[in-house]
């Protein structure tokens, strides 16, 4: 009988964290896949490169709201069961509060468990693979960033300027300005031009111009009646390099012991483009959110197990469960905002990893005092 009644709370649990969890997080994702619409419409990516790269960004946002969903579903569910004298079958049938307090906490680490893979494994790998998808992908829409009156400089090495666009999709007195080189320089002036898709290729045809083109501090000029400027081989100003966040949590391990010891030769083999002492701070920090931030769960399933010490028939019972979900709130902030402290040295960084580990025990003591049980007889 005790089997089936864990089973059900754990069930009611994970069915409302599941549900909280992918609703929160389908919303999170909508309002930011409008701000992605710039990759799209400012940056001439086109709709298939826009779709892959939003849905890669899900799990980071699940990886987010992880910690929130899990405290309020279980938190929720356990009030419900008190509010609906649920609890009271709990106790009718022996399980005892320690009982249920124990199987919920072994339930804790394995979200805990979860939310390490998740931050670990299948965030980083989800982000190089969105990065990936813009650093291979071309720039399609170049009519939705060439906007009138406006210095576009989306193309790397380009600035584009066009003073007026017809409905025609014809553009008026361009500018082009083109960076070849580190003191090298092409600039183009034309009175008009039009964006052609010629053999698969986009071509900026322009009439009626001339060319500067600066090389080894000489300058050559020539007129054209009609000239092409290809599109097709330009590159986007997206940010393109594999960032710290997006590199596996094996490489960032390796680059930092390669980092910490005398041998650094082979630190240019890694995969980890920043593998620098300037960027070891950011390296650990990285580590810290994906091993030692999800420590807090067990911490935070312990602030809503407290519930079970209090009855509703206390007149300040709707107090008590206000000050207990802001207590949960504050550990999930205060979670987050530890990151700050990360420094460049793992020995400074030990008081911030014991943390967890001090909080989770001293929060079950108290619980267990509560319980009013010999703490030694638990141990034996």
């Amino acid at each position: 009988m005790k089997k089936i009644l864990f089973r059900k709370i754990l069930f009611d649990c994970l069915k409302f964290f599941l549900l909280s969890i992918i609703g929160i997080s389908a919303i999170v994702w909508v309002f930011q896949a409008v701000n992605y619409l710039d990759i799209m419409v400012e940056d001439g990516r086109n709709y298939w490169v826009y779709f892959k790269y939003t849905i890669l960004n899900f799990p980071k946002i699940i990886s987010k709201i992880f910690p929130f969903a899990m405290f309020l579903s279980f938190f929720y569910i356990i009030s419900k069961y008190e509010n609906n004298n649920e609890l009271v079958i709990f106790w009718s049938h022996g399980v005892s509060k320690l009982e249920l307090m124990h199987f919920f906490m072994k339930a804790s680490f394995i979200l805990m468990l979860m939310q390490i893979i998740i931050l670990a494994i299948v965030v980083p790998k989800t982000q190089d693979m969105a990065r990936s998808i813009l650093r291979n992908s071309d720039i399609n829409f170049f009519d939705d960033f060439l906007k009138p009156k406006k210095f576009n400089d989306i193309i790397k090495g380009v600035t584009i300027f066009t003073e007026k666009k017809d409905s025609d999709g014809t553009l008026r007195n361009i500018y082009i300005k083109k960076i070849t080189g580190t003191s090298d320089f092409e600039i183009t002036f034309s009175k008009s031009g039009i964006i052609k898709n010629i053999n698969n290729r986009q071509i900026l045809v322009l009439y009626d111009g001339q060319n500067l083109k600066g090389k080894n501090n000489n300058l050559d000029s020539f007129s054209f009646s009609k000239s092409d400027f290809n599109l097709s081989n330009l590159e986007s100003n997206t940010t393109t390099y594999k960032k710290t966040q997006e590199n596996s949590s094996i490489d960032l391990i390796n680059c930092y012991l390669s980092l910490n010891s005398k041998n650094k030769k082979n630190i240019e083999t890694f995969k980890v483009e920043n593998c620098s002492l300037a960027n070891l701070s950011n390296i650990l920090a990285e580590l810290y959110k994906r091993i030692i931030v999800p420590l807090y769960i067990p911490l935070l399933m312990l602030s809503s197990l407290i519930l079970f010490l209090i009855s509703k028939e206390k007149r300040n019972y709707i107090k008590l469960k206000i000050l207990l979900f802001l207590i949960g709130f504050f550990i999930i902030i205060f979670s987050e905002t530890t990151l700050r402290f990360v420094q460049g040295n793992f020995i400074q960084n030990i008081k911030l990893i014991i943390i967890p580990f001090f909080l989770m025990l001293i929060s079950y003591l108290i619980i267990i005092y509560s319980f009013n049980i010999n703490y030694r007889k638990i141990i034996k």
